[in-house]
């Protein structure tokens, strides 16, 4: 299995999203300032010329709102009843603040591949930006 950085942290670490605000998968969002560039804790964030999402199911709403922006929003309206786009998660779980630290810890201690993998990629990224990581 190929493990992936999430794409805000990639575009982070190419320099493109230097004085950006943006989003990106709650393991890795504090990460983001390392690389110039200001996390928001949003599904979906839109600043100037870039758009960045946090999460897996957060891409939906990424697509969606991109479907709005270059199409409209009734094309945007039209592809979600297509999809039967109508979260209901049967648990309240879906976010670090929902989860509690607890489950966070557990589930943050299961990735260390991820952690290494991160911060080396930061740390070699910012050194590459002229960034004091």
């Amino acid at each position: 299995m190929t493990k992936r950085i999430p794409v805000a942290l990639e575009m982070a670490a190419a320099g493109l999203l230097e004085g950006y605000d943006a989003a990106s998968h709650w393991q890795v969002a504090d990460l983001l300032p390392r690389m110039g560039a200001r996390h928001v804790d949003k599904r979906v964030v839109i600043d100037r010329n870039r758009m960045t999402g946090g999460g897996v199911t957060a891409g939906i709403d990424f697509g969606l709102t991109l479907a709005g922006r270059l199409k409209g929003e009734d094309d945007a309206r039209r592809v979600q009843l297509l999809m039967e786009y109508a979260p209901e998660p049967p648990f309240r779980n879906g976010t670090p603040n929902e989860a509690g630290p607890k489950r966070v810890a557990e589930l943050t201690g299961r990735t260390p591949w991820m952690n290494e993998q991160v911060e080396a990629a930061v740390a070699a990224a910012a050194k590459q930006l002229g960034i004091a990581a």
